[in-house]
């Protein structure tokens, strides 16, 4: 079957492949919404792609600038790189990263780094790719090349761990792997999580706490709100406004279509306390949301409790854990390591300039970035 790009909320019936009930149910969710009234920083045209018997949730963006780097590279690499140095210690060098960034992120800009279609791309910080081997990668990108001639072709979240036979397509189809993040992963949470002094420490500030744990059954509108406000606390407002501001409707709908499982401490007064949401796919999880109440004080643990929360879902699941990027030492002093995570994009159809672009702006990173996350466990 030759892949087939199509609109979520104009498709035959028939298209939906037999058993993807919480894809389509998600897909068209955001569709029937509107991308940017589930994520209120992310403009995009939302597609879907079948190819056999899978469904891939497509983004394409046209140069937009400033939204979260879920779907702008320019965001990721230049905006976000930009505020982590007011986050890193990097010593008397910073203003001439601070320099460069910027000069860089202008010409990736200009360059139409942001002129760019994102296959299976979920809109969370982490996409999954499940048992996809990409067996049928070049296929799709030149189906997506037909349709989007002047645009980058993408693949957000590949990296050696989760995703091997994957990121071997990619590079056998000619993708230019352009380093991301360092990411933090734990193989077998029984034994190189569930036994680490800090873990029995965390679990004793649980018990400690008073507070109730709880997997949510039905979520209430108070509660997708009380949800999207302290996730926005923690990444939107502790952390950066560049990272996916989900919104209460975001939150219900990804419960409502079991794409997200949501656990919660809640206080005996049933105020959500702490949260943590986790995406399963290939026998792999990560949790999109995490959040807590930043307005309590530090020696609540309530980062730590909700840390909790999402490694013993893990568990459960016997699944193992993405723990996504950032917040290293406190991941490893936890059992997990690190793994260099990429963003591929094709670009041998595009005009010399732009694909210079791209090359050159992994050729920075590979040789700059990637020993520096390394060396300092970012």
């Amino acid at each position: 079957m030759t892949p087939l790009l199509f609109d979520p909320l104009d498709a035959p019936p028939d298209i939906w492949p037999p058993g993807l009930d919480v894809e389509r149910l998600y897909i068209e969710g955001v569709a029937r919404r509107g991308p940017a009234a589930m994520i209120a920083n992310v403009r995009t045209r939302w597609l879907a792609l079948r190819s056999g018997q899978r469904i891939f949730p497509v983004t394409a963006n046209d140069g937009e600038a400033g939204d979260s780097y879920v779907c702008l590279p320019h965001t990721a690499y230049a905006l976000y790189g930009r505020a982590e140095l007011d986050l890193v210690d990097v010593g008397a060098w910073a203003p001439l990263f601070r320099l460069l960034i910027g000069l860089a992120g202008r010409a990736l800009l200009a360059a139409g780094l942001n002129r760019i279609v994102n296959l299976d791309n979920w809109l969370v910080s982490t996409n999954l790719h499940g048992d996809w081997a990409g067996e049928d990668l070049p296929e799709i990108r030149r189906q997506l090349q037909r349709h989007f001639p002047g645009h980058i072709i993408a693949l957000r979240s590949l990296d050696a761990w989760s995703s091997p036979a994957l990121i071997d397509a990619a590079r056998g189809d000619g993708w230019l792997l352009v380093p991301s993040r360092q990411i933090w992963v734990t193989d077998d949470l029984e034994r190189q999580w569930r036994r680490r002094d800090s873990t029995k420490r965390d679990f004793r500030v649980l018990r400690r706490s008073g507070l109730t744990v709880e997997e949510i059954g039905h979520m209430s509108d108070g509660d997708a709100a009380r949800i999207a406000e302290l996730y926005h606390r923690l990444y939107v407002g502790k952390y950066s406004a560049l990272n996916p501001i989900f919104t209460p409707a975001y939150i219900a709908m990804t419960h409502r279509c079991g794409m997200l499982r949501y656990r919660v401490a809640r206080s005996p007064a049933g105020a959500i306390q702490a949260v943590a949401a986790v995406w399963q796919r290939g026998g792999v999880l990560t949790t999109p949301i995490v959040g807590y109440d930043t307005e309590q004080p530090q020696s609540a643990g309530l980062y730590r409790i909700a840390c909790c929360l999402l490694s013993e879902m893990a568990v459960e699941s016997g699944a193992r854990l993405h723990g996504s990027a950032g917040a290293g030492d406190f991941k490893r002093s936890r059992g997990a390591r690190g793994e260099i995570e990429y963003w591929a994009m094709h670009v041998g159809h595009l005009p010399p300039g732009r694909r210079a672009a791209v090359a050159a702006l992994r050729f920075l990173l590979d040789r700059l970035a990637v020993p520096m996350m390394k060396r300092r466990g970012l």
